[in-house]
């Protein structure tokens, strides 16, 4: 678990902001199982006011759609952790801000709540910003807080490499 150790959240979020800060980037989220942890790493950076637009934290499959938009025919056929939901999410927080670029985070981090097809620890995530939207899902090993922590680093850096261009 030592990889767990190094995931450098803080650092993550810190390189994020310089990009964000140079490209004039503002970042929204949108946010179920991870609570609103992205948005609270970027928020402990100071200054960040000036590329953190909002947060959505949409826990709840009625407040994925009512604060985001997100179809409840989308919610019934695949589910809040698939896919097609964090690409409603991600497009749905970015239509609902003044954001350019949006993450969107729904997974299952435990103790309960796997299935044979969505165990423990499968994450979906959702990119966007205009015209361009992306999703994927991750597995992660551990214990909820580990799933979490793991989720929050994925987003943050996929955001880094491919997302936030400086």
């Amino acid at each position: 678990m030592s990889d767990l150790m190094s995931l450098d959240l803080d650092g993550l979020a810190a390189e994020l902001g310089r990009r964000l800060q140079a490209s004039g980037d503002r970042l929204v989220t949108a946010e179920s199982c991870t609570g609103g942890w992205i948005a609270k790493c970027m928020t402990d950076i100071a200054g960040s006011s000036a590329w953190l637009e909002r947060g959505f934290v949409t826990y709840s499959n009625d407040a994925k759609q009512e604060m985001l938009g997100v179809g409840a025919d989308t919610l019934a056929q695949q589910g809040a952790v698939s896919e097609a939901v964090v690409r409603e999410m991600a497009a749905g927080s970015l239509a609902r801000s003044r954001a350019t670029l949006a993450v969107a985070v729904s997974g299952i981090a435990g103790p309960g709540g796997g299935t044979p097809a969505k165990p423990i620890g499968t994450v979906c995530f959702g990119w966007a910003r205009a015209g361009q939207v992306k999703a994927e899902t991750q597995v992660f090993a551990g214990d909820r807080d580990q799933v979490r922590r793991q989720s929050v680093a994925h987003a943050l850096r996929v955001l880094i490499t491919d997302w936030a261009h400086a």
